[in-house]
C-alpha cells in the first residue's frame, strides 16, 4: 500500500512543482502582455494621430494647421538664405556709397590718375634714381653663389658638415643684407625702394631655401640608390624580379622625358624657378601646352584696372581716414579711436579684397600663363573658412605649401608634435612679416610680429567656437579678425611713422 502510494506520488507532479510552473507561466504571460501592450501603444499612438488627421481633414472648417517649426529654429532644417545674402550685398553697397559721398563732400575729389607718375618720380628722386635698381641687380650675386654651391655639392666636392654651414650661412646673409645696408644708409633709398628691396630679398630667401632643400633630398636619394646597387649583384637582383636602376628606366621609358638630378643643375632651370609663381622648387614643373591669348589679355587688363582702382581708393578714401585718426591716437581717446577704426574698416577691407584678387588671381595667373606654368592653385575658398587656422591654410597657398613642405613636415619627421611644428611655422611667418614692414619703415616695434602671433590663440578660440556653436560662428570670427585687425595696425603704424619722421606740428592734423 505504501509502495503503491509512493509510486503514484512519484508519477504525479507535486503541488510545489505545479505552483512553480504556474508562476512561471503567469510571468511569461505577463511579460508577453507587457511587450504586446508596448507594441500596441506605439501603433495605437500612430493610428490615433493618423485617424485624428483624417478626421480633421474631413471637417467642414477646412483646417490648414499641421505640427511644424518656425524657419529660424534649428530644428526646422531650413538652410536657404540666399535672399539674406543679396540683402547684405545691397546694404554694403548702399553703406559704401553713402560713405563715399560723405568723403567727397568733406574732402573734395582727390583722385588724380597722374599722381602715380608724380609719386614714382618723387620716389626716384629720393632714391637718387639708381640705388634701388642697383641693389636689386646685386641679388643676382646670391643666385650665382647658391648655384655654385649646389654644383659643387652635386659633384661631392663639399662634405658635411661644411655643406650645411655654407647653405645656412648663405641664407642668413641674404636676409640680413637689406637690414644692414638700409640701416647704414637710411636716406639713400626711398620708401618704395626699401619696400621693394625687402620684398624681393624675402622671396629670394624662401625660393633659395626650397632650392637647397630639394637638391639635398635628391642627393640623399642618389646616395641611397648607389648603396643599394652596391649591396646586390645584377644577377641576384634580376632573379628576384627587381630593377637595378629606376632612374635609367624613367629616362628610357617611351613618352617620358623627366629631368633627373643632377641634370637640373643649370642656370636656366634656376632662373625659371625664380620667375615662376611658386616658392617650392621641383625638378619637373607641370607645363601647359600653349599660351591662351584671351585669358592672358584679360588677366593683364585686370592688373592695370584694379591697380588704378586701388590707387584711387587710397587717394580718396583711405589716406584722409588714416590722417584723421592721428590726433585720436595721439590723445589716446578710446571712443574716437574706435570710431576712426570702424570708419577705416570698410575702405581698408575693400582695398584688401581688391589687392587679393589683383595679386593671387590676376598677377600670378599672368606670370603663370607667360611661363607655361600649369599649376594655378594659388588660393582656395578661404572665405568659407570655419576657423582662423583654416583661413591661413587656404588664402595664400604658395606660402602655405612652402611652410608645409620645408618647415612643418621636416620638423614633424624629427618626432616633434604638430603643435611644435605649427608654432615654428607661425614664428617664421611672423618674423618675415615684421621684416617686410619694419625694415622699410625703420621702425622696430615688433607690432606686426605680435599681431601674427596673436593668430595662434585665435586659431584655438575659433576652432572651439566652430565645434561648439557651429561653422557659421567660426566663419564670422574669421571675417571679424580680417575686417578689424588690419585697419588697427595701419593706424598705429601710421601714427608712429609720422611722429618719427615728420615735424611734431603734424600732431595738429
Amino acid at each position: 500500500m505504501s509502495d503503491h502510494s509512493s509510486e503514484s506520488d512519484e508519477g504525479k507532479p507535486s503541488e510545489t512543482t505545479n505552483f512553480t510552473r504556474t508562476a512561471e507561466n503567469q510571468a511569461e504571460e505577463t511579460k508577453g502582455l507587457r511587450n504586446l501592450r508596448r507594441t500596441k501603444s506605439v501603433t495605437l499612438a500612430e493610428h490615433i494621430t493618423q485617424a485624428e488627421k483624417r478626421a480633421r481633414q474631413s471637417q467642414p472648417d477646412r483646417p490648414i494647421h499641421v505640427p511644424r517649426d518656425s524657419l529660424f529654429s534649428w530644428s526646422s532644417g531650413f538652410e536657404h538664405y540666399e535672399g539674406f545674402v543679396n540683402w547684405g550685398i545691397l546694404i554694403l553697397l548702399i553703406g559704401g556709397l553713402r560713405l563715399f559721398l560723405e568723403n567727397v563732400i568733406k574732402y573734395g575729389v582727390k583722385i588724380n590718375p597722374l599722381s602715380w607718375l608724380l609719386w614714382l618720380k618723387d620716389q626716384q628722386e629720393n632714391d637718387y634714381y639708381y640705388h634701388t635698381p642697383l641693389f636689386l641687380a646685386l641679388a643676382h650675386v646670391h643666385v650665382f653663389i647658391s648655384f655654385y654651391i649646389e654644383k659643387q655639392l652635386a659633384k661631392d666636392r663639399i662634405r658635411p658638415p661644411l655643406q650645411y654651414y655654407l647653405l645656412v650661412g648663405h641664407l642668413i646673409i641674404i636676409i640680413l643684407i637689406p637690414m644692414i645696408v638700409l640701416g647704414i644708409w637710411p636716406h639713400q633709398f626711398s620708401l618704395l625702394g626699401r619696400t621693394a628691396v625687402c620684398v624681393v630679398y624675402t622671396v629670394l630667401f624662401l625660393k633659395l631655401w626650397s632650392y637647397a632643400h630639394v637638391n639635398h633630398w635628391c642627393r640623399l636619394a642618389r646616395s641611397s640608390s648607389l648603396s643599394r646597387r652596391r649591396s646586390f649583384t645584377f644577377s641576384k637582383a634580376k632573379q628576384n624580379g627587381q630593377e637595378v636602376n629606376h632612374e635609367e628606366e624613367s629616362r628610357t621609358s617611351p613618352g617620358v622625358s623627366l629631368v633627373q638630378y643632377p641634370d637640373n643643375m643649370t642656370l636656366p632651370d634656376l632662373y625659371y624657378f625664380l620667375a615662376a609663381p611658386t616658392l617650392c622648387y621641383e625638378l619637373n614643373f607641370p607645363r601647359s601646352q600653349r599660351i591662351r591669348k584671351r585669358f592672358l589679355l584679360r588677366r593683364m587688363l585686370e592688373v592695370v584696372v584694379i591697380s588704378n582702382i586701388i590707387h584711387a581708393m587710397f587717394q580718396q578714401w583711405m589716406i584722409p581716414s588714416v590722417k584723421n585718426s592721428f590726433q585720436a591716437f595721439s590723445d589716446l581717446d578710446f571712443i574716437r579711436c574706435t570710431e576712426r577704426l570702424l570708419k577705416l574698416a570698410i575702405p581698408n577691407h575693400i582695398v584688401w579684397l581688391s589687392w587679393f584678387y589683383l595679386l593671387f588671381h590676376s598677377f600670378l595667373n599672368t606670370m603663370a600663363e607667360l611661363l607655361y606654368f600649369a599649376d594655378r592653385d594659388f588660393y582656395q575658398d578661404w572665405w568659407n573658412a570655419s576657423d582662423v587656422g583654416t583661413f591661413w591654410r587656404l588664402w595664400n597657398l604658395p606660402v602655405h605649401k612652402w611652410a608645409l613642405r620645408h618647415v612643418f613636415i621636416p620638423i614633424s619627421k624629427h618626432r616633434y608634435s604638430r603643435s611644435v611644428a605649427s608654432m615654428a611655422v607661425f614664428l617664421i611667418s611672423a618674423a618675415l612679416h615684421e621684416y617686410v614692414v619694419s625694415v622699410p619703415l625703420h621702425m622696430y616695434k615688433v607690432g606686426v610680429f605680435l599681431g601674427m602671433m596673436v593668430q595662434v590663440p585665435l586659431v584655438y578660440i575659433s576652432s572651439f567656437a566652430h565645434k561648439t556653436f557651429g561653422k557659421r560662428v567660426g566663419n564670422m570670427m574669421v571675417w571679424t579678425s580680417l575686417i578689424l585687425g588690419q585697419p588697427l595696425g595701419i593706424m598705429v603704424y601710421y601714427h608712429d611713422y609720422v611722429v618719427k619722421n615728420f615735424d611734431p606740428n603734424m600732431l595738429g592734423l
